[in-house]
């Protein structure tokens, strides 16, 4: 069975790299890298229990947060074009 859930997200992650490739604006193509990230934590976390080997979900834990960190970053690096701290807006007077 579980081998079976890992052949079903193999070709969940094959999918959302063609949404990857052929997302029309940028956000679609971040939100695919995303889901990707998340598939590629429960491949991980899959892989691990069926080799016996729980230190896997240690990794996928650490992937986890790298992949959440790094969606964010891409995110205001797209918003604002640059990843330090955000220049403030000038406020038009009226």
């Amino acid at each position: 069975m579980f081998f079976v859930a890992t052949i079903a997200l193999f070709a969940s992650m094959m999918l959302v790299l063609v949404r990857l490739y052929l997302g029309p604006i940028v956000y679609d193509r971040v939100l695919a890298a995303n889901i990707f990230g998340t598939f590629t934590v429960l491949f991980i976390a899959v892989l691990g229990f069926l080799t016996g080997r729980p230190d896997f979900l240690d990794i996928a834990l650490l992937y986890a947060l790298i992949n959440f960190v790094g969606t964010i970053a891409v995110l205001k690096f797209f918003r604002y074009r640059a990843l330090g701290d955000v220049p403030q807006i000038e406020r038009v007077k009226k």
